[in-house]
């Protein structure tokens, strides 16, 4: 913390905010009380303090940092026996003991307190304290960093908020458990799944398809692939439908880099709805499909849909309005459309290591909120170079600069189907949809396979469908 601000200081400090004589947050007397807790029982003290705590950072008095290091490092070094006479000799060899007050220092700590039993209690205040120090420090380095001239506005802010975010979450600590303590609960999980009471990830609901990945699961990148007017922002979209408009209401962020929010909120409505979107232009539009347009808006009412349309999002925007989504709003799940489009917050040597980048923060936002992230990709023309002129099923290697996606990716998605079919369509091609296949071509937690669907483009809507005949798709070789 101290580089940091030494980094941007343009003359701004704390003090300047506090006055000289009001010093940031702490409680001296519960540092205190700590540390005689830990003299006192080490045996059961020391521990607890350790995992309350964690570093000595936390401790605002340099004095009981340097005993709170001590005690730790005796603990450490002598089977776990530590008494004010070990702690005093090991202060002394590093040349501490004066600065800290000496023997009679330590002695005097032991009697401070009569009981151990608040220890919790102590932990949680100076834990509580550091955090606000840290908040000040990084709010003091935000005023700085805003007074010079060599960041971009959007960097500065991603910056500023990452920097809360740290602060925010630097306190948080993973239990660790044995395998005995986590043994009832995980049995008892698998009971709630094998019983239907337990979802492993989102249902996606097409059938097929969750069975092979078994929903989206936090943390997941999830990339759906295919060539353009293929049909992967409408099979998005059937995703963002599926996942939200469901009884618990899930919270979905859909980040649109080609659309417009209303050209969105139009496709979503018709495809509930089953109303062709072009029946607005060409006067076929009739009262029935008006009833279900109104009872398909009134179900949208009721969903947490956020829908974000900046054209040109970058790395750093997608981060900060993706950590304010699932702070403000607990979002459930995100979708991208599309990878390619977005931008790069800082300068790259090259196209590739711009879209390693993206893909990175694509992965890094999965994981760190804890959500799963769908995200589009375009792939490249090899996919449609065949000898007889037709198109191949996709390969992982026909992902557009495929190397980073491929690598980040949990699971990898490809949309095949002849797409000159959907160029005129007959009235049986307009009931029965257009034989479409979704190919889980890599599932790093499972199967992969292909999920046979039907695609009804005039009503944006994908459907399960049983396997249908190959002579039905375009030159599928291998």
């Amino acid at each position: 913390m101290a580089e940091e601000q030494k980094k941007y200081s343009t003359g701004i400090k704390i003090s300047d905010f506090l006055g000289e004589d009001r010093p940031t947050p702490h409680d001296d007397v519960a540092e205190k009380a700590i540390l005689a807790a830990m003299l006192k029982e080490p045996d059961s003290c020391i521990d607890q303090a350790m995992e309350l705590l964690g570093t000595s950072k936390v401790f605002y008095s340099l004095k009981n940092r340097s005993i709170y290091e001590a005690i730790l490092k005796v603990y450490e070094e002598n089977n776990r026996q530590v008494d004010p006479i070990m702690v005093t000799a090991y202060l002394r060899k590093l040349g501490k003991l004066d600065e800290i007050g000496g023997t009679s220092a330590l002695l005097d700590l032991m009697e401070s307190i009569a009981t151990t039993a608040a220890l919790e209690g102590w932990c949680e205040l100076v834990r509580e304290y550091s955090i606000l120090r840290n908040l000040i420090n990084s709010c003091v380095n935000a005023i700085n960093m805003c007074y010079e001239d060599n960041h971009e506005v959007s960097e500065l802010v991603e910056k500023i908020e990452s920097d809360i975010f740290n602060v925010r979450n630097a306190h948080v600590k993973e239990d660790i458990l044995t395998i005995q303590e986590t043994m009832k609960e995980t049995f008892t999980n698998i009971q709630k799944i094998l019983q239907g009471e337990m979802e492993v990830g989102i249902p996606t609901h097409f059938d097929y398809l969750d069975k092979l990945i078994v929903g989206l699961k936090p943390g997941e990148m999830i990339v759906l692939a295919a060539r353009p007017s293929i049909g992967k922002t409408t099979f998005a979209l059937n995703l963002l439908r599926n996942i939200a408009l469901t009884e618990s209401n899930r919270p979905v962020a859909f980040f649109s880099l080609e659309m417009t929010a209303e050209q969105i909120t139009k496709k979503l409505l018709c495809a509930e709805a089953k109303v062709s979107e072009s029946s607005f232009y060409d006067k076929s539009f009739k009262d029935a499909d008006m009833t279900r347009l109104t009872k398909a808006i009134s179900r949208y009412q009721q969903s947490n849909i956020f829908i974000d349309q900046t054209a040109g999002l970058t790395t750093s925007e997608l981060r900060t309005k993706a950590r304010r989504l699932k702070a403000a709003h607990d979002i459930q799940a995100i979708i991208i459309d599309y990878l390619q489009l977005m931008k790069v917050s800082d300068r790259t040597d090259g196209r590739q290591q711009e879209v390693a980048e993206i893909s990175n923060t694509v992965k890094k936002v999965a994981k760190d909120l804890e959500v799963p992230v769908v995200v589009l990709a375009q792939l490249n023309r090899e996919v449609e170079k065949t000898p007889t002129g037709g198109t191949t099923r996709p390969k992982l290697s026909n992902l557009r600069e495929s190397g980073a996606i491929e690598q980040d990716a949990d699971i990898v998605m490809f949309l095949h189907r002849d797409r000159d079919k959907a160029k005129d369509m007959t009235e049986e091609d307009l009931e029965t949809g257009l034989n479409t296949e979704l190919i889980v071509e890599k599932n790093r937690n499972g199967e992969i396979g292909i999920c046979y669907l039907s695609f009804h483009p005039h009503l944006g809507e994908f459907r399960t469908t049983k396997k249908f005949s190959e002579a039905d798709m375009p030159d599928a070789e291998e």
